[in-house]
């Protein structure tokens, strides 16, 4: 979580580094280590994980409140991926998106954190 809170952070500042500056090669640098090193393993093992614990407790894989928590771990996937490509476009020069862009969609894995948690505790369809 704490790599989908900071990658759109980095890249609000990699909006203003000039092209080919040491600022700009700095960024690239940390938004792929960042990436490589922490995100893509902590998405696997949670992905692993959790589908580990469904299986071994016999999770009704039907029920609502799980199909709707589901939906948010599917989302916050989508998100990642979106990081992901947001990245390598970042890494070959690109500079589509505004600051103002990646401040919002920054917001995303915070109302997705609270949905799932939401679905979690209160388990409104058991």
């Amino acid at each position: 979580m704490a790599g989908l809170f900071y990658l759109p952070r980095l890249f609000v500042y990699h909006t203003r580094a000039s092209l080919n500056s040491e600022a700009d090669d700095l960024f690239k640098i940390m938004e792929h280590r960042l990436l490589a090193v922490i995100m893509r393993p902590a998405a696997l093992v949670t992905i692993i994980s959790g589908g580990f614990l469904v299986w071994m407790n016999s999770f009704a894989v039907g029920s609502p409140w799980l199909l709707a928590k589901l939906l948010g771990v599917v989302l916050l996937l989508c998100y990642h991926g979106l990081l992901e490509r947001y990245q390598k476009l970042f890494a070959i020069g690109w500079r589509g998106r505004s600051e103002r862009y990646f401040r919002a969609i920054n917001e995303v894995p915070t109302i997705l954190l609270v949905w799932i948690v939401v679905w979690v505790i209160v388990k409104p369809f058991t």
